[in-house]
C-alpha cells in the first residue's frame, strides 16, 4: 500500500515543501506540495534527484575515524559509541586545556542551526558562523544599513511584479521553484524583465532587456539611474517624502555620476539608461530592482547592494503590490513562533568571535552568521587566540573559502576536525571524523518558520528510515554534548520530542502537520499601511539613506566611485556561479545530475581564445597567485571579453566519491581571499587568472600550487 508524506526538501537551501510517496518503506515518487501555491506539483531538478540520493552507495554510511594523515583517505569504521566517545574525549580535553572559545563551529544554515547554536553556548565559544556571510554577508548590512531589518527579513512580490531588473542573479538556472512560478506566471500577464550580467545565461535569453554589462561596474550603472531618476523626478515623491532619510545629500551625491560618464564605465549606452529609469518610474511601485542572493563579488559590495535597495525606495516599492515586503511573523496576528533552544540560559561568553565581528575593527557584519573566509587567517595567525578544533555541518570550507591551499595549512594547525554531513565532502576527506547524517527524507526535523505576507509553519516528515547508520544532526550534537557533561541544554531524547518542545505555545501540534505538511496563522495577507504603518528598525524610523549604522562606525553613506580597472594584459576577472542542475559543492556527486553535469568548464570569449590559440573543448591551464588547475574551455561570443567564468562546486578531491573525483577545477583553488570588510562578504570576482592552451592534459592537476 503507498503512503504519501509531506516534507520539505533540502537537496538546495530553499526547503521546498514536498509530497513524497513511498510504498514498503521505499521512496517511490517526489513533487511539489499541491496544497503550497506556486509548488503545486513542481519541483526543480535537484529535487527530483532527491530519490538518488537516498540509495546513493558512495554515501558516507557510518561513522568513520580517520587512521592516516588528512587527506589519505585512510579510515576506520566506527560504531557511533567509538566515534562519539573519540569526539568527546578530544572536545572535553581541548576545551579544559584552552577554553571553549578555541572551537569553531561553521554550518550551512538549516532547521536544526539554533541546535548548533546552543551546542557552541553551552561549551562557552562565541564562533559559530554559517555560509550566509559567504554568499550574501553584504547585502545582509546593507539592508540592515538602510531598513534595520536583514536581507532575510525582506521578500519579493514576485506574482505581481510589472518589472524587474536583476543584476546576475540567474533566477532560471539557480532555481527557486515558488519565485519562478511566480515570475513566470507575472511575465504572462506582461511584466517586463532586465538583466545585467557580463555572460549571456538561460535568465538572459529570457529578458526583454538584456545589457552585458563590463564586470565590475554595476555600482556606475546604479548611481548614474539613480542619477537619472532625480534630475527627472522619477522617483515616488510622496513616498519618498515620508519614508526617506538623506535623499537632498544622495541628490548632491550623484549629481557628477551621468548616464554619458556610466556609459564610458560600463559599455552600457546613456540612451538606454534614461529609457530604463524612465520605464521603471512608468510602473512604480510594482517593480523590482532584485537585491540578489549571492553579494559576494567585490570589494565595494555593500555599496552596490545599497544602491540595489535605495533604486527601490526611489520608486516607493518596498511594501507595495508587487514590490518588495518585510516578512510577517506570528506576533503580527496575535500569535507565537515555535520555540528555539537558544531561547535559554547561558554562561556569559566574554571571548571575541575569531572573524572580530562586533569589535571595532570588524563592526557592521551581522553577528548571526559571522565571517566564515577569516577563519583561516585567524587559525594561522593565532589572532585573536589559537582555534584548536572545528566543527563542519554540511559546509565544506575546501571548496567555498577562497584560497584552498591556505585553507588546507590552516586546517593542518587544528587538534580535531570533525565533520557531519551525508557526502564524502572535501572537508569530510580532510577531517579526523566524519559523523554521517541521515538525509531530509530519512529524519524528521525541526520547525521551519516561515514568515512572508502570510506567516507559517512547515514540518519536514521522515519519509523512510534509514539506508544507513546514520543519525539527524540535532541528535548527534545532544550526544557529543552529554560526553562533556552539557546534555540538559538539550532536551529531548528524539526529533519528534523536540518539535514537540518547539509548538509548545504555538496552539498547533506535530499532528497538526499531517495532513498538508503545514500550519498557517492567518489565511490573509499582511501588507503595512505604506502612509503611516511601515515599523523600519531603523533609529530614525525612517529609510537612511544617510545611514546612522555606517556613519556611527566611521563609513561613510556615499563612498566616491573608484573606477575599475581593466585585467592585465593577457589575464581575465575570475567570474563565478551556478546552473539548474546542482547545489554549491554538494551534489555534483548524485548519480543523475552527474550525469548531466559532470564537470565545469571555461567560457572564454571567442577572439581572446583565438589570440590565446585556445579551441573549444580542449584543455587549458588557469592560474592565479593563488593555485592552478586544468580544465576544459567553452569557446563562446556570450561572455565579456575580459572575463572568464566557470561553474562553482567542482573539482573534488575527495576520492571516495568516485563520480565527482577530479571532474573539472575549483575555483577556490584560484581565488584570492579578499572581502568587503564594511560589508563582510568576500570578494569572489575580484581574481585575475591567466589562461594557456596545453599540449597534453597532466593527471590531477587541480588544486595545486
Amino acid at each position: 500500500m503507498e503512503n504519501e508524506v509531506y516534507s520539505l526538501c533540502f537537496m538546495c537551501s530553499v526547503r521546498c515543501p514536498i509530497r513524497v510517496v513511498t510504498k514498503d518503506d521505499q521512496v517511490k515518487w517526489i513533487e511539489g506540495n499541491p496544497y503550497v501555491a506556486g509548488m503545486e506539483g513542481s519541483l526543480c531538478p535537484r529535487g527530483a534527484a532527491g530519490i538518488a540520493l537516498l540509495y546513493d552507495h558512495e554515501r558516507v554510511q557510518s561513522p568513520m575515524i580517520r587512521t592516516g594523515p588528512r587527506g589519505s583517505g585512510q579510515w576506520k569504521k566506527a560504531t557511533w559509541e567509538e566515534a562519539l566517545d573519540y569526539v568527546g574525549e578530544k572536545l572535553g580535553k581541548i576545551i579544559e586545556e584552552n577554553g571553549g572559545h578555541s572551537v569553531a563551529f561553521g554550518e550551512r544554515t538549516q532547521l536544526a542551526t539554533h541546535v548548533s547554536k546552543t551546542f557552541m553556548k553551552a561549551i562557552g565559544s562565541p564562533n559559530h558562523f554559517t555560509h550566509d556571510a559567504l554568499c550574501k554577508g553584504s547585502v545582509n548590512t546593507a539592508a540592515r544599513s538602510l531598513f534595520g531589518y536583514t536581507d532575510g527579513q525582506i521578500g519579493i512580490d514576485y506574482k505581481n511584479t510589472r518589472h524587474m531588473v536583476l543584476y546576475g542573479r540567474n533566477l532560471f538556472e539557480a532555481i527557486e521553484v515558488k519565485a519562478v512560478n511566480a515570475f513566470c506566471e507575472a511575465m504572462e500577464k506582461g511584466a517586463k524583465l532586465t538583466y545585467i550580467d557580463p555572460r549571456v545565461t538561460v535568465t538572459a535569453t529570457k529578458a526583454d532587456r538584456y545589457w552585458m554589462i563590463r564586470p565590475g561596474t554595476d555600482l556606475a550603472l546604479n548611481y548614474a539611474l539613480i542619477h537619472i531618476i532625480l534630475k527627472e523626478k522619477l522617483y515616488d515623491e510622496e513616498y519618498v517624502n515620508r519614508w526617506v532619510l538623506g535623499l537632498g545629500q544622495l541628490r548632491d551625491f550623484v549629481h557628477a555620476y551621468t548616464p554619458e560618464w556610466a556609459e564610458r564605465e560600463t559599455g552600457i549606452s546613456a540612451t538606454e539608461m534614461v529609457d530604463l529609469a524612465r520605464e521603471m518610474s512608468r510602473d512604480k511601485p510594482s517593480v523590482v530592482f532584485h537585491y540578489g542572493y549571492r553579494g559576494a563579488n567585490y570589494i565595494n559590495e555593500i555599496h552596490l547592494r545599497r544602491s540595489i535597495f535605495i533604486l527601490n525606495a526611489l520608486m516607493g516599492s518596498m511594501e507595495a503590490k508587487g514590490g518588495l515586503f518585510f516578512k510577517k511573523g506570528p506576533a503580527q496576528v496575535g500569535g507565537k513562533p515555535a520555540r528555539k533552544l537558544t531561547e535559554q540560559s547561558f554562561p556569559e561568553i566574554k571571548a571575541p568571535r575569531f572573524d572580530k565581528v562586533g569589535t571595532p575593527d570588524f563592526p557592521l557584519p551581522d553577528p548571526n552568521h559571522g565571517v566564515g573566509q577569516m577563519l583561516p587567517k585567524a587559525i594561522l595567525n593565532e589572532d585573536p587566540y589559537p582555534i584548536k578544533a572545528l566543527f563542519s555541518y554540511r559546509f565544506d570550507p575546501l571548496m567555498s573559502i577562497p584560497e584552498t591551499n591556505t585553507t588546507k595549512k590552516a586546517l593542518d594547525k587544528l587538534d580535531l576536525i570533525v565533520t557531519i554531513d551525508i557526502n564524502y565532502s572535501d572537508i569530510a576527506w580532510y577531517s579526523d571524523v566524519i559523523l554521517p547524517e541521515s538525509i531530509y527524507l530519512e529524519r524528521t526535523d525541526c520547525v521551519q518558520q516561515a514568515n512572508g505576507l502570510k506567516p507559517q509553519m512547515f514540518l519536514r516528515h521522515q519519509s523512510v528510515t534509514p539506508r544507513y547508520d546514520t543519525r539527524p544532526g540535532a541528535i548527534i550534537l545532544k550526544q557529543i554534548a552529554e560526553r562533556i557533561g552539557l546534555g540538559e541544554f538539550f532536551p529531548y531524547q528524539s526529533m519528534e520530542d523536540l518539535v514537540r518542545w518547539q509548538l509548545e505555545g504555538t496552539g498547533f501540534h506535530l499532528e497538526d502537520f499531517s495532513e498538508k505538511g503545514f500550519v498557517a496563522y492567518t489565511d490573509k495577507q499582511i501588507l503595512w499601511d505604506r502612509d503611516d504603518g511601515i515599523p523600519f528598525k531603523t533609529p530614525s524610523g525612517k529609510i537612511e539613506f544617510v545611514s546612522s549604522l555606517l556613519e556611527d562606525a566611521g563609513f561613510e553613506s556615499f563612498p566616491a566611485y573608484d573606477p575599475v580597472p581593466g585585467p592585465p594584459e593577457n589575464q581575465f576577472r575570475l567570474t563565478v556561479g551556478r546552473c539548474a542542475l546542482h547545489t554549491h559543492v554538494s551534489t555534483q556527486n548524485n548519480r543523475y545530475l552527474n550525469e548531466i553535469v559532470p564537470e565545469n568548464r571555461l567560457w572564454i570569449h571567442s577572439e581572446k581564445a583565438a589570440h590565446l590559440g585556445i579551441k573549444d573543448g580542449e584543455w587549458v591551464e588557469v592560474s592565479s597567485d593563488q593555485g592552478r588547475g586544468e580544465i576544459k574551455a567553452f569557446v563562446t561570443d556570450f561572455i565579456h571579453p575580459e572575463t572568464v567564468f566557470m561553474l562553482h562546486g567542482f573539482g573534488h578531491e575527495a576520492q571516495s566519491a568516485l563520480r565527482s573525483f577530479q571532474k573539472g577545477l575549483s575555483d577556490s583553488v584560484l581565488m584570492e581571499n579578499v572581502s568587503d570588510m564594511i560589508g563582510g562578504s568576500p570578494a569572489l570576482h575580484h581574481t585575475f587568472v591567466r589562461v594557456h592552451p596545453v599540449s597534453s592534459r597532466s593527471v590531477g592537476a587541480s588544486g595545486g600550487k
